[in-house]
């Protein structure tokens, strides 16, 4: 879709839609031809009103693309305990393919060890050490890379965007979106810079990428004239700001003006209705992936280290 002012809009409603379509028909063909059913576990902690939020949402598209749902739903009072108990049922547990954890959890408990307690081959929000190791290292694949990450990739690619050779820029080192988004681009052969809160002169390193990836976390923070022409541009951010015209009081913007940033870009992506359905999609992808048949070597491999690496503890 074009917009009037020149950029390509980057429709990833539209994109995931068609995404989800295809799994639909894969989970089908999976259920007919090997009697299998993915199954995606989601483990929620309080009741955080963005978090249930994130997860009916993810709940209504495992229904939609025939994912069986699995709920484990804990007070904001439950021990570290009793949520590690809770994953280690759903590691056992044979239905369940995909194991998510909703963050933040609550500040009496230790996230990395939640995390790292969900076994690599359920972890399909792709945050296991030995994932994310796996996708540093030239020619090795993690069995799945992080959702967000995996979304932006799919957005230029399925945009005709050459990421082979172009100059990149991530605006952001977080470990759920900017490094392992950098870490993609770099393994697609881009050329990549990763701009943070120590940077000097972010704008003049932004006004060189042929590719921006924005997951700062801050509205508005790239301006328009900070965009080089003809690139391309994904707003990672989701950032809520006042605005007393609308009902409930506010808007989502992004990390970038995207009112300024369209008039230049070559390929944009709004806020909301860029980034965010994807990351769901990829988690039904990966959900998706995890419970297909082993069809070569490298998931054993790695699930042999996973194991020597648990009994090394």
């Amino acid at each position: 879709m074009a917009d009037s002012e020149g950029a390509q809009i980057i429709d990833g409603k539209a994109i995931a839609k068609s995404i989800r379509g295809t799994i639909s028909q894969e989970v089908t063909t999976l259920k007919e031809r090997y009697g299998k059913v993915p199954g995606l576990a989601v483990v929620i902690v309080g009741e955080r009103k963005d978090s249930q939020t994130y997860v009916r949402m993810k709940r209504t598209a495992c229904l939609e693309v025939g994912i069986k749902s699995f709920d484990v739903d804990l007070p904001s009072t439950a021990t570290e305990e009793q949520i590690l108990d809770q994953v280690l049922e759903l590691n056992a547990n044979d239905e369940i393919h995909g194991i998510l954890v909703q963050l933040p959890l609550p500040k009496h408990v230790d996230e990395k060890k939640i995390l790292m307690a969900i076994s690599i081959e359920k972890d399909v929000d792709g945050f296991h050490p030995l994932n994310i190791g796996n996708l540093t290292m030239k020619g090795r694949d993690p069995l799945f890379c992080p959702c967000t990450p995996k979304g932006c990739i799919e957005l230029l690619e399925r945009s005709g965007v050459t990421i082979a050779g172009k100059r990149a820029v991530v605006v952001g080192r977080s470990n759920i979106v900017g490094m392992p988004v950098a870490l993609m681009l770099n393994n697609l052969d881009a050329t990549v810079t990763i701009v943070h809160s120590r940077t000097k002169e972010p704008e003049s390193i932004i006004k060189e990428a042929d590719i921006l990836i924005a997951a700062a976390g801050q509205p508005l923070m790239v301006k328009g004239d900070w965009i080089k022409s003809g690139a391309a541009v994904i707003d990672v951010g989701t950032n809520a700001v006042d605005d007393p015209t609308k009902k409930s009081g506010y808007r989502l913007v992004g990390d970038v003006d995207y009112k300024e940033a369209k008039k230049v870009a070559g390929y944009i992506t709004p806020v909301p209705g860029g980034v965010g359905p994807m990351t769901i999609a990829m988690l039904l992808q990966n959900t998706l992936d995890s419970a297909k048949p082993l069809d070569s070597g490298i998931r054993e491999k790695i699930f042999q280290v996973a194991d020597k690496a648990e009994a090394g503890r």
